[in-house]
């Protein structure tokens, strides 16, 4: 009676189990990271969130799970910047990280810490508010490859979105180029 008792009882379970599609393992992001640099160039961005980022839709939005400490997955994305022939960062934070203290979300100053250092040296081009980056990243993913590693971090407001920019050639060098071509007449 007790076998019949738990064959019915799993019997469900079981048959519920096979109809669930299966989790796909996560790629290896380092990989994924290193095939997606010679690819991307200006206008691209890469993006290193928290757990609670949310997954995005536009079509160009690629987000992969690291399972890693946000860290470390940015020391990663700045080295293979770094590395990069074509591409240099231009960096963006949450406004509201400033504002976040260790009574509400413990590790807060910490981690600002640590980010700080690791990005010392890059030119920091702003903070937006959360929304605001959101949006643009959105509105950037139906044009341009937006790459996000998505890490293991469960401080809010802690993500670092990054738009590449084209390493060889300056923003100087563009206005200039550009008030050459306005002072020529070109019909």
């Amino acid at each position: 009676m007790l076998k019949t008792l738990v064959a019915v009882v799993l019997l469900p379970v079981t048959l519920l189990a096979g109809m669930l599609p299966a989790r796909a393992a996560s790629p290896d992001w380092n990989q994924k990271l290193a095939e997606a640099m010679p690819l991307l160039g200006h206008r691209n961005w890469i993006l290193v969130v928290d757990s609670a980022y949310p997954l995005q839709t536009s079509p160009g939005i690629e987000t992969i799970e690291t399972n890693a400490s946000q860290i470390e997955v940015v020391r990663a994305v700045m080295a293979a910047i770094d590395h990069s022939i074509q591409v240099r960062p231009v960096i963006f934070m949450d406004a509201e990280l400033p504002f976040i203290s260790d009574a509400d979300a413990p590790g807060a100053s910490a981690y600002r810490e640590q980010v700080g250092q690791l990005l010392r040296g890059y030119p920091l081009i702003g903070s937006l508010r959360h929304e605001k980056i959101i949006s643009n990243i959105d509105e950037a993913g139906k044009t341009f490859h937006v790459l996000v590693l998505k890490t293991n971090m469960t401080i809010p407001y802690t993500s670092v979105f990054i738009r590449l920019d084209c390493k060889y050639w300056s923003a100087d060098q563009e206005r200039s180029l550009r008030s050459s071509m306005r002072s020529t007449s070109h019909n």
